[in-house]
């Protein structure tokens, strides 16, 4: 417990120590109109999963287009910030660049980006980019600007499936689980439309809760699932792909004027391929994962039948007429109607 306090209180300096920083953005930005700067790139996940390589991939981008007067830094796996005070940091200046889950968005003002929580709402990812890649994505990005933020784009993780120490089939295995979900109200209400208890933790601390007791099970595409090591403290995955699982990449707006016009064009452009790199392999890196869990003695997984589906899909029809009751009925008919579109 000690070492706990110890390590808030160095988070909580840190922000502050961010606060001081991003006072004096304006004359960072200055100097990196024309001169050498560093861009720090924070996220939670592991080095070698979508959202990491992915990462990697846009810092060998800008180094390389800038000569080198462009450093990038990436602090994976919650090394500088987690799940609760990311957002705060960016708005701080105390990191540059985050790729959030796009829950995140919905308790910082917008509620709109919890459509892509809804439980059974995608056919595929295909479908998800016809959203993200489309007007609604677009205008989804440019809402940011009301919270200081600049979308830079959307990246894939692919599609979430059920884990526990029982198998997860039927409304009712959900029965008494307690389930770590990140904080959304819309994972929430699906948990507790299946009969389990929601528990919101950060994701770096979900291996550990799972290990404890403090929780039953999760949700996660499988690549997350194996890169945090979850197959050691769960025996069962589930391969419901029931949810949907994308992050947005985006900078603050102080940061972002700060630079020059060609560096923003950089920075743009870099992030774009990165983007497409990173969604092009999140399919092969949730394959290549469930290969290998596939090896793993101590995880049994259990594919679901259509009928399976089909009764977890009606338990949590309740889910989608909340959020819409919530957003508005127009959001969810917009992106109804871009699923539907042709690719």
């Amino acid at each position: 417990m000690p070492s706990r306090i110890a390590h808030a209180l160095s988070r909580r300096h840190a922000l502050l120590a961010g606060a001081a920083l991003g006072l004096a953005a304006g004359s960072r930005g200055l100097r990196a109109a024309s001169g050498a700067f560093t861009i720090r790139f924070a996220h939670v996940v592991a080095e070698d999963t979508p959202k990491g390589l992915a990462a990697r991939r846009f810092q060998a981008l800008v180094q390389e287009r800038s000569g080198g007067r462009i450093t990038v830094t990436i602090y994976p796996e919650a090394q500088l910030y987690g799940d609760h005070d990311e957002v705060q940091a960016l708005q701080l200046g105390a990191v540059e660049i985050l790729a959030p889950s796009l829950s995140k968005f919905g308790r910082i003002g917008f509620p709109e980006f919890e459509l892509f929580d809804l439980p059974y709402f995608f056919p595929d990812v295909a479908g998800v980019r016809r959203i993200t890649q489309g007007a609604l994505g677009q205008r989804m990005l440019a809402r940011l600007e009301r919270q200081r933020l600049v979308g830079l784009g959307f990246m894939d993780n692919g599609f979430k499936h059920m884990s526990a120490n029982r198998p997860l089939l039927e409304v009712a295995d959900f029965a008494g689980q307690r389930m770590r979900i990140q904080a959304s109200r819309v994972i929430a209400a699906q948990m507790r439309a299946l009969g389990a208890q929601p528990v919101t933790l950060a994701f770096s601390e979900t291996r550990r809760a799972l290990a404890a007791g403090v929780v039953d099970g999760t949700e996660n595409p499988i690549s997350n699932f194996w890169t945090q090591g979850m197959q050691e403290v769960q025996t069962d995955l589930s391969l419901t792909e029931h949810g949907y699982l994308g992050y947005a990449v985006v900078t603050s707006q102080r940061f972002w004027l700060a630079l020059s016009a060609s560096d923003r064009a950089l920075v743009r452009d870099a992030m774009g391929q990165a983007l497409a790199f990173g969604n092009q392999i999140a399919d092969t890196q949730n394959e290549k994962a469930l290969a290998a869990l596939r090896t793993y003695a101590g995880t049994r997984i259990h594919p679901l039948t259509p009928a399976q589906k089909g009764r977890l899909r009606a338990a949590v029809q309740s889910v989608h007429t909340g959020l819409a009751q919530r957003i508005g009925a127009d959001w969810l008919e917009e992106a109804r109607a871009a699923l539907e579109r042709m690719p």
